[in-house]
């Protein structure tokens, strides 16, 4: 094996590079390790070209395996990989984000990118050692690729960022951002925050982009050394007569049509001035040039959309850089949900509904690097008919896994602590209908739907989607707030923001150019802040604060808090009595390690719950009187039991303020009756009197022989 390596210091730690010809097929490959996290990376790109399309045909793979992290997951039946999990999707997607900018999008020949874990130490998170080894794999590579890009992650705790933070310290942490960037400026950046202020926000980047450039120079000086020749695959050429075509019959029409506000004007005007264009070009030069023509057109209109914001203000559908759609907000929408929130931005239109359950319905989650139980779920649907479009109805795909979970993140950090709020909580966001940022509708439309189900979070989050328009040059840019479909699509940047009236909880940005500067930010989250605001009060409008009372269609949750010590008693041999008390009374009980039971059901079901629950783990103490029934009998005494499985001796001395010759002259086994406790020896076994509590009288059985 011949092998080279390269290493540095990363955020206090080693950081190893190492090129061998292990997957010696691939046109380039790295091996990153930082601690005991390891990442092997390859990237290929076809020979021939993908015929039929007008995209860049890349595909980034992080691939989990299971025993990187030492375990044997999966069912019991399967044991081995199956899809991907939620968290090798949302990897995935980052490293494409952080790569895709620096291709030559008229390239029609596929790109594979695959992010192999081999080690995972539970420490140091593979996402940012993953984006690294991707990157160094395409700059050693022959595959044309404007790289590399440098990616830190950045931790806020105690006040003070931390570099690429292990996982105890993100636990901790005010701040989870993952940031890549490259030659002085930043091209994708994701962030969870606890209602950090904007201005500590765009201190973390600038704290990132140092770093950024410190392992940028580490890769190119790689590169320099080993990198291979890039091969620039042949581009087909625009035949003049396309360019002629198009100022001659098409550039008038198609400004007109950029400019409609309508959406489905728009799109249908788009449409047919789209397959003119097609006939024309068929016409004149061929169908061998469509794909070149098509490219040539859009390109056009990302030419007109530039122009007329950069030199005039001119949106596609006239409003001012800052002006927001429309926005209306209500509540009450499905009456047998737990909660729902319906939230309109002009053509933008998310339905969400909440679900409550009690804490045995959250989800176990249990992957390569983590093993936990979620009781917070968001869960975003994208149907094909919310664009207007025709289209396949099924699973999840990669875009509603990162967007249900960008909602998801920006809505956590204002959730009620479990010991105010036990329920797990489920929230569904429906895209009615989609021209522009549905997932920061699906953030509003969710806390609409939590304040209408009643539960009591701590301040109401909004969200927005920014836009950028920068000029060739890079010296002049504009920012744009709340883009629709045009402006996401021809415009250069992509920023969601969402937050509080205290700071932002979840950020993702994504670029179509090489990144942006620390300027373009600032004002970025100054306006996005802005806009949330205007956006909160109309939100409020709809519903102050959350509902004083739950659906009466909800789960009631009581709690209680037992000594540890009586979890087995509760349990009982097999289940036997948790089963008996979820059959008698038809609630859920579920018992944590530190005794803490949650009881979830119907309000009378959950009561009678309760009752048991704290009749079978009931602390006895010296002094207190119980109703008991007798069940067994000894010559020196009965016992009685005073709660399910604990009984207590009644000594014959203790059974009626006269002398008792026999046991049954008083009592019988099954008789009820009250007892008081008289002691609790070391043994823990209870003393009872009834002569203290009660005045039993004999019981007439006749003559009797004379005791021995």
């Amino acid at each position: 094996m011949n092998s080279k390596k390269f290493t540095t210091e990363f955020g206090g730690k080693e950081l190893t590079v190492e090129f061998s010809d292990l997957a010696e097929q691939a046109h380039g490959s790295a091996m990153v390790r930082l601690g005991d996290t390891v990442i092997f990376a390859t990237a290929v790109m076809s020979q021939g070209t993908r015929e039929g399309i007008d995209y860049f045909p890349l595909s980034v793979d992080y691939e989990e395996r299971f025993y990187a992290a030492g375990k044997i997951l999966g069912s019991r039946f399967v044991r081995r990989e199956g899809r991907p999990s939620e968290e090798g999707v949302l990897v995935s997607r980052l490293i494409d984000r952080g790569l895709r900018p620096l291709f030559n999008h008229k390239i029609r020949n596929e790109v594979h990118v695959v992010a192999l874990a081999l080690s995972v130490d539970q420490e140091n998170e593979p996402d940012v050692v993953a984006i690294l080894a991707a990157s160094l794999a395409l700059g050693t590579s022959s595959i044309p690729w404007d790289g590399p890009i440098g990616a830190v992650c950045v931790g806020k705790v105690g006040g003070k960022f931390v570099l690429n933070p292990i996982r105890p310290e993100l636990e901790m942490s005010d701040l989870n951002m993952v940031v890549c960037g490259k030659d002085g400026k930043i091209n994708m950046v994701e962030a969870g925050a606890k209602e950090v202020p904007e201005q500590d926000m765009l201190e973390a980047l600038a704290f990132a982009q140092k770093e950024i450039d410190k392992i940028e120079d580490f890769q190119k000086k790689i590169i320099s050394e080993i990198g291979k020749e890039k091969i620039m695959p042949e581009l087909k050429k625009e035949p003049e007569k396309i360019s002629e075509i198009f100022e001659k019959d098409f550039r008038e029409k198609l400004e007109k049509a950029i400019y409609v506000k309508d959406k489905k004007e728009r799109n249908s005007g788009l449409f047919s001035l789209k397959e003119d264009w097609d006939k024309a070009i068929t016409e004149s030069v061929g169908p061998a040039y469509s794909g070149v023509a098509d490219g040539f057109y859009e390109g056009k209109i990302d030419e007109i959309v530039h122009k007329n914001i950069l030199e005039s203000d001119l949106r596609p559908d006239g409003r001012g850089l800052k002006e927001l759609r429309p926005i209306w907000a209500g509540v009450g929408i499905a009456p047998r949900t737990h909660g729902s929130g319906l939230f309109y931005r002009g053509e933008t239109h998310v339905l969400s509904l909440a679900t409550l359950g009690g804490p045995g319905d959250t989800q176990l989650v249990e992957g390569m690097s983590i093993s936990t139980k979620k009781r917070f779920m968001h869960h975003y649907n994208f149907p094909p008919f919310a664009p207007g479009e025709t289209g396949r109805m099924g699973g999840p795909g990669r875009r509603e896994i990162g967007h249900g979970a960008l909602a998801e993140r920006a809505l956590l950090p204002i959730l009620p602590e479990i010991s105010e709020f036990p329920y797990t909580i489920r929230l569904v966001s429906e895209v009615m209908s989609s021209n522009g940022s549905t997932s920061m509708a699906s953030a509003c439309a969710s806390i609409l739907s939590m304040m209408d189900a009643g539960v009591p979070i701590k301040r109401p989050v909004a969200g927005i989607a920014m836009g950028l328009i920068l000029s060739a040059d890079g010296k002049n840019f504009k920012v744009l707030t709340d883009i629709q479909g045009p402006e996401d699509h021809y415009g250069d940047m992509d920023f969601k923001s969402a937050g509080t009236e205290r700071g932002v909880t979840a950020v993702q940005m994504d670029v179509k150019i090489s990144g942006v500067t620390l300027e373009i930010l600032r004002q970025t989250l100054r306006d996005a802040k802005e806009a949330r605001t205007k956006i909160m009060e109309v939100m409020k409008q709809a519903i102050e604060k959350p509902r004083s009372e739950l659906s009466k269609f909800a789960p009631r949750i009581l709690t209680v808090k037992i000594n540890p010590d009586r979890i087995r008693d509760l349990i009982g041999p097999g289940g036997k009595m948790i089963n008996s008390i979820i059959d008698e009374t038809g609630a859920t009980v579920d018992v944590e390690q530190d005794g803490t039971v949650f009881i979830t059901g119907s309000a009378e079901g959950s009561e009678r719950a309760l009752a048991k629950v704290k009749e079978v783990t009931h602390e006895f103490e010296v002094g207190e009187i119980f109703d008991g029934t007798v069940s067994r009998i000894f010559d020196f005494g009965a016992m009685v039991e005073i709660a399910p499985k604990q009984e207590g001796l009644v000594h014959i001395s203790e059974l009626a303020p006269f002398r008792v010759e026999r046991v049954t002259d008083v009592v019988d086994v099954g008789d009820k009756v009250k007892v008081k406790i008289k002691s609790i020896d070391e043994l823990g076994r209870v003393n009872l009197s009834i002569k203290d509590v009660a005045e039993l009288k004999p019981k007439a059985r006749g003559v009797r022989p004379p005791r021995r």
